[in-house]
């Protein structure tokens, strides 16, 4: 069955498919007003969610379509500890496609395994937040016209922030993309960001905490907060939070066409005031993310009429390693197998989270 829980599932032939689709949705919406007549999308949000969860539902009703599901854990069998895998389970005799917004890292690939419907990632922890980046190709592609040959200035908590990576995984995929990664040194985009993806796709990049120096080269300033849920350590996050924040004089050297984009919620880190500026695109951006769910939810469902492909089985390694990251999905559903991929000679990932493997003492 396919699913999308990370956003190199998708090829770029596919990415331009559903933006293509998307387009034709904004151009034609009547053509689709009764696309998925019958069919039911149940949206499981075991985490707080304002436009990811009703993006899916309006997504769904705009396709002649029906919505069940919930939108804290505290309403779920998962407060009397029900598994991720038998809630996958149960709610595919129910519905005919699922999205799902889990705080556990590697929840949405655990769902997947074990629904009988396409799962969708609406966002695993700080891992990944694919149909986020399909929201934020289309905003992309409506304000600057292209894919590639841009400048991207990635902002905030790099660390955490799934969108950010998630939009990395995409944008590296494209011809001339360079980014410049501005965080402060205790958010920089993670290991298996900058070393498995940029450094080994040769991209360029640079990284820095300066906003104020980078702001005139850049296309695409990508805007994040700096999460609170993310943080153990309330201390560091009070420290932290103000790292960043845009104003109309911090955007004076910045150059006329470009795009400011955020995935929202914004706290303080973009002043109200941009909000006037014909730059600032994040508004928009979650328009767009509507009509991306859109042809992603069309995508799915046609591809699930067909027979299921022979399943690919991935080289992993599991005796004798342990994922010692506290927010994988592997630390809490304690029957989960602990699985490794490999990214290079003798060093290897957690397939939920990414994390590198550690020995088993």
């Amino acid at each position: 069955m396919r699913s999308l829980i990370d956003i190199l599932d998708l090829s770029t032939e596919e990415l331009d498919e559903l933006t293509a689709t998307a387009l034709d949705i904004i151009d034609r919406p009547q053509a689709y007003a009764h696309a998925c007549e019958g069919k039911k999308l149940a949206t499981l949000f075991f985490e707080p969610s304002t436009r990811t969860r009703l993006s899916f539902e309006a997504a769904m009703y705009e396709l002649g379509g029906h919505v069940l599901g919930f939108s804290e854990s505290g309403s779920s069998s998962a407060a009397k500890g029900e598994s991720v895998a038998d809630t996958a389970k149960i709610v595919s005799c129910y519905a005919d496609i699922i999205a799902m917004r889990h705080p556990r890292e590697g929840a949405a690939l655990v769902a997947a395994a074990n629904a009988a419907v396409p799962v969708i990632n609406g966002g695993d922890g700080g891992h990944c937040h694919p149909t986020q980046t399909l929201a934020d190709l289309l905003t992309i592609r409506r304000e600057k016209g292209r894919f590639d040959h841009l400048t991207i200035g990635l902002c905030g908590d790099l660390k955490y922030g799934r969108t950010v990576h998630s939009l990395i995984n995409a944008m590296s995929r494209y011809e001339g993309t360079r980014f410049v990664l501005i965080s402060p040194e205790e958010l920089r985009a993670p290991d298996y960001v900058v070393r498995d993806v940029l450094q080994k796709k040769q991209i360029p990049y640079r990284e820095t905490a300066d906003l104020d120096g980078a702001m005139g080269e850049l296309d695409i300033l990508y805007m994040t907060r700096i999460q609170r849920e993310r943080f153990s350590d309330p201390a560091q996050y009070e420290r932290l939070k103000d790292s960043y924040i845009l104003t109309p004089e911090k955007l004076r050297t910045a150059k006329p066409d470009m795009a400011i984009l955020h995935p929202l919620p914004r706290v303080n880190e973009i002043s109200v005031a941009v909000d006037a500026d014909p730059r600032a695109s994040y508004f928009r951006q979650a328009l767009n993310g509507k009509y991306m769910r859109m042809a992603l939810i069309l995508k799915l469902l046609e591809e699930a009429k067909k027979p299921a492909p022979a399943r690919q089985e991935r080289q992993t390694l599991s005796h004798g390693y342990r994922c010692r990251n506290p927010r994988c999905i592997s630390a809490v559903e304690q029957e989960l197998p602990q699985l490794f991929r490999p990214v290079e000679d003798g060093v290897y990932r957690c397939i939920y989270c990414e994390s590198p493997a550690s020995a088993d003492q």
